[in-house]
């Protein structure tokens, strides 16, 4: 048992630091039922989750069911500094009014994956404002300025002439500090967080805590264009709080090659099922837009149920397979001879009028199903279907 417990947390890992740790306190739970813990740190810079963080909640599940005791580090401290991974300039910073209504909804989701009774939610204000100008002068000695140019982000912008701010070079021994107040045994995060990782070790031992946490990393989920990283502000993203059709439809946008990287990361499949899956694709045995519709009907039934993973497929089949009008659509009333860029914006179906003068240009933009060439064409009074790209509709109500 403690081999296929190891087994499936090496899974999709990137890096392992300490595994013979890991090792030692999975196999001490199965011989004493001795718990340890594991820390995740977010910091609530955004409202929703999306299949990017799920990568670390469902590692974190897993540990909970070999012995792992979840410590969900919600950073409201550190969120008003911002992380500077992987940032070209300092990041602008955020009131705490907007830190604590996202953390609100972060807590809100991370329970469709973890389980509650096995995760302690922590913020790290509860320490961080405590600890003062003495204490966090005293936490700056424990690591040098020459030591931290050597993280590449750094070193970068360092080299660039760009501006580095000094709560920037903080940022990384606050979260590290953080393993220390909570005496994490491990930590897990992406592989863009290695040097903050890192940071708790070192923390762990300069303050004399009896223990390195072991660091666990896993990839960087890459988005629906698979090219950049899931994100929100690329808009290739797929939100864990999305509609059913919206999840399904989005996952079925995927390439066939990027679907296997979303299978071993996201499904709960074995690699054998997986690697099985992968050989009858390639032997013709298995039609790959089936194997990708088994993996939107998965990720739809983990964040909803199996009765809507099927009504969704079954509004996908209906729309793209028959040619025929979702029968779900919003329904909006908009002022008479309305621009059809403000129009799409105000139904709802894109998030900017340039990014749906951009959609017509590409020719993802109809109107009563016939594609739209003119984006500067008005919509004078009566009902128009509005559509954008292959999952996008909305009824709109001119004048």
């Amino acid at each position: 048992m403690v081999e296929k417990a190891l087994d499936e947390i090496r899974r999709g890992t990137a890096e392992i630091i300490d595994m013979e740790r890991i090792e030692a306190l999975v196999k001490k739970f199965y011989e004493t039922g001795e718990t340890y813990t594991v820390k995740a740190g977010f910091d609530p810079t955004g409202t929703d989750l999306h299949l990017g963080h799920t990568v670390l909640l469902q590692k974190l599940s897993l540990f909970q069911k070999h012995g792992g005791r979840i410590q969900l580090l919600i950073g409201d401290f550190t969120a008003m500094i911002g992380d500077p991974t992987g940032k070209s300039e300092t990041r602008k910073v955020l009131d705490r009014e907007t830190i604590l209504a996202n953390a609100k909804t972060y807590t809100d989701q991370v329970f469709n994956l973890l389980d509650k009774e096995k995760t302690d939610v922590v913020f790290n204000s509860q320490w961080l404002e405590k600890l003062g100008a003495a204490g966090m002068v005293t936490l700056t000695t424990t690591f040098n300025v020459a030591r931290m140019l050597e993280r590449d982000d750094f070193e970068k912008r360092y080299k660039a002439g760009q501006s580095i701010s000094i709560s920037e070079f903080i940022y990384p021994l606050l979260q590290g500090y953080d393993s220390v107040e909570l005496k994490s045994d491990i930590e897990i995060g992406g592989t863009d967080q290695k040097f903050n990782l890192l940071m708790g070790r070192h923390l762990q031992r300069t303050y004399n805590v009896g223990k390195e946490q072991a660091v666990l990393m896993m990839p960087i989920l890459e988005g629906l264009d698979g090219v950049q990283k899931m994100s929100k502000s690329l808009n290739n993203y797929i939100g864990i709080t999305e509609a059913p059709n919206d999840i399904y439809a989005k996952t079925l946008s995927i390439s066939d090659e990027l679907m296997w990287r979303y299978y071993e990361l996201l499904s709960e499949k074995s690699l054998e099922e997986i690697a099985q899956m992968k050989a009858d694709v390639a032997e013709g045995k298995l039609h790959p837009k089936v194997a990708k519709e088994n993996l939107a009907m998965e990720l739809v039934a983990r964040f909803y149920d199996e009765e809507a993973a099927k009504a969704a497929k079954v509004a996908f089949d209906q729309v793209f397979k028959a040619n025929k009008l979702p029968d779900d659509m919003p329904e909006v009333e908009v002022e008479a001879d309305i621009w059809i860029c403000k129009a799409l914006v105000e139904a709802g179906i894109e998030p900017s009028t340039s990014q749906a003068r951009r959609d017509i240009k590409q020719g993802a933009v109809r109107v009563d199903q016939e594609k739209v060439t003119d984006e500067k064409k008005n919509l004078s009074s009566g009902e128009y279907i509005l559509q954008v790209g292959k999952r996008k509709f909305a009824k709109v109500k001119v004048g």
